[in-house]
């Protein structure tokens, strides 16, 4: 690797090196920082090395400004490990020229509005990732996608304020983001302000301390769209609470958009004050539920296609069956097993995850798992999975079938939804009426009742 980049000098350098270079850097950072990768860094064009600087060209505004923001030092390491040189990365936008001055950092302007920059500078940052494309729809968090949709559509004029609550974990960063991306790419593009509460209350704090008020309202009064993450943090904070009012009122009375988002709705946040919950009310509360298994599922899957990680069906399964708490973790767990696929150079595969993953598995869920219970099943039965999850009705595969349903709910906390969800999309009825039956022989089959010990067994769930 030295050789390649000790052959691009400066300016002149020859473009096939350039992109040997960081073909060398993409395979460093997907075996180390497999959590940070993602599949369109393919996409980045490597414009040569000058004055000490590696040039890359991205392919949107947004890009780049995530890569300066969160990768930077990462990539600019990398480059030096596997170059043994002191080099340093500057990111381009897709119209800039090059040159090694970086560009200017865009900040608001007088009137309040942000010049050439549809995102305020203190801002969260913008991940790419998180377009609507990307979002999973599933029948817990239809309704939250289909409101953030409608806002970033026509946004001040339906569903205003927005509101979305939910667990950790669980989408809702990922719909504010949606928002914000889709609104950038409008035509005149809308000055919006991306903001976690706490930064909200710490900058609140820092006005009144230097006294710049007329600055801080300025700043979040004259937005067209306001974007709040973890409102939830107002708690506590009477000022802060006494100072977001003002603003809410300011910005919806002039007909500029709000979205919120919190771990609980408005009327459970504790001390919340009474007139902000009904602010907070007076447009559109939605909530986001933990993914079901389908939905896990084919977040697993996307996840994936966005690190560049070719996952087969039954690995997504084994994942989306083990773990059930919320997308992060889903999203832990396709890093580790692709850092552990670029470091072994083995083809991903269910026996590979479950080596690659077994301590994290074990860590994040140590009851049984549905994936255990059902091959314990379907090796006893000497049936498919593909059978089971089919709609065919005989005997022989029925039986098995409502076997692993009462398994599954009697020893796994996955809701009959999830496990009719499982089972080839049938109804919470379904399984209801399969772990009765099966309850029912058991108390009056002796052999049904022995093969029951003995998956039982087999599975961990009872003691040999």
């Amino acid at each position: 690797m030295c050789g390649v980049l000790d052959r691009v000098g400066g300016a002149a350098s020859m473009p096939n090196a350039d992109v040997q270079a960081w073909s060398e850097v993409l395979k460093y950072l997907r075996t180390h920082h497999a959590d940070m990768t993602r599949q369109w860094f393919d996409e980045i064009e490597p414009l040569g090395i000058e004055s000490g600087v590696f040039r890359l060209r991205t392919t949107s505004e947004v890009h780049r400004r995530y890569l300066e923001r969160q990768c930077a030092n990462v990539i600019s390491s990398a480059l030096q490990t596997v170059s043994g040189r002191l080099l340093s990365v500057r990111f381009l936008g897709p119209e800039e020229r090059g040159g090694t001055q970086a560009a200017p950092e865009q900040v608001p302007a007088s009137n309040g509005a942000v010049a050439s920059q549809p995102v305020v500078a203190e801002g969260l940052v913008l991940n790419p990732d998180f377009a609507f494309d990307h979002f999973v729809v599933g029948q817990e968090n239809r309704l939250a996608f289909a409101a953030a949709k409608a806002v970033s559509e026509e946004p001040g004029r339906r569903y205003n304020p927005l509101f979305v609550h939910g667990q950790v974990g669980v989408g809702k960063s990922h719909l504010l983001q949606a928002i914000c991306l889709t609104l950038m790419q409008r035509e005149p593009t809308p000055t919006m302000h991306y903001i976690s509460c706490e930064a909200f209350a710490s900058q609140y704090v820092s006005a009144v301390g230097a006294g710049r008020m007329d600055d801080f309202h300025r700043r979040f009064r004259q937005v067209d769209v306001l974007v709040i993450d973890d409102i939830h943090f107002l708690t506590k904070r009477d000022r802060s609470q006494e100072e977001f009012f003002h603003t809410f009122n300011a910005l919806h009375m002039a007909g500029r958009q709000i979205v919120m988002s919190s771990d609980a709705p408005p009327q459970d946040i504790p001390d919340l004050e009474a007139r902000l919950v009904s602010r907070f009310q007076s447009g559109l509360v939605v909530s986001i539920n933990a993914p079901l298994y389908e939905t896990r599922i084919e977040i697993v899957k996307q996840k994936a296609r966005m690190l560049g990680l070719d996952v087969p069906n039954d690995v997504a399964e084994f994942i989306a069956s083990t773990i059930s708490s919320n997308v992060r973790e889903l999203q832990g767990a396709l890093y580790k097993l692709q850092m552990y696929h670029s470091a072994t150079q083995q083809p991903v595969s269910l026996s590979l995850a479950r080596e690659a993953l077994s301590d994290a598995l074990i860590e994040i869920k140590p009851e049984v798992t549905i994936m255990r219970i059902i091959d314990a099943v379907v090796d006893h039965y000497g049936v498919k999975l593909v059978d089971l999850q089919s709609k065919r009705r005989q005997k022989s595969i029925a039986h098995p079938r409502q076997v692993c349903m009462y398994l599954v709910r009697r020893h796994t906390r996955h809701s009959l939804e999830e496990i009719g969800g499982y089972f080839g999309g049938r109804d919470h009825t379904t399984v209801m009426h399969a772990v009765r039956t099966i309850e029912t022989k058991r108390s009056s089959d002796s052999e049904l009742d022995r093969v029951l010990e003995a998956l039982e067994r087999r599975c961990g769930t009872l003691q040999s």
